[in-house]
């Protein structure tokens, strides 16, 4: 079964618009995330329903962000993308009327309501901010890495 990976993709467009100074194009973006502008206008067109970014349209437009970093949930941007399912996993409905399945459905109906409400919860509690802090302290990390290696190779 193939995962939905739209909000990570989403995140990962939002954390490079938060570095770029100005407007991002669609077709940009696009080519950051390795997909088509098209699929890139439709994502944003919710984000922007929610007041999560704007657009310009013209020349020297294109996407910013419209709230800061710090005032941004996991949650904010999973509900602006329709709350899509979390779970890949799913109870059997082949017979609605058969007591075994009653019984294994209300087992793992709980057992999956409770899971995405902590999810949910867990998602409620990240900000955009904190994921940008990460990624800059893996990058500081990387460069630190890079240059140090440098200095041991003799480049």
């Amino acid at each position: 079964m193939k995962r939905d990976s739209r909000l990570s993709g989403v995140l990962h467009v939002l954390l490079h618009m938060a570095e770029c100074d100005g407007p991002v194009t669609s077709e940009t973006l696009a080519q950051m995330m390795r997909t088509n502008p098209v699929v890139i206008r439709r994502v944003m067109a919710g984000l922007r329903a929610k007041g999560y970014v704007r657009s310009e349209k013209g020349h020297g437009g294109g996407w910013t962000l419209a709230r800061d970093l710090e005032t941004l949930t996991l949650l904010d941007i999973h509900r602006a993308l329709g709350s899509p399912a979390l779970l890949a996993i799913g109870n059997r409905d082949d017979a609605p009327e058969c007591a075994v399945e009653q019984a294994v459905n209300a087992a793992l109906g709980a057992t999956f309501d409770r899971v995405e409400a902590l999810l949910l919860a867990s998602f409620g509690d990240i900000t955009l901010a904190s994921l940008s802090e990460t990624f800059h302290r893996r990058l500081a990390a990387c460069r630190a890495a890079t240059t140090a290696g440098e200095r041991h190779h003799g480049h």
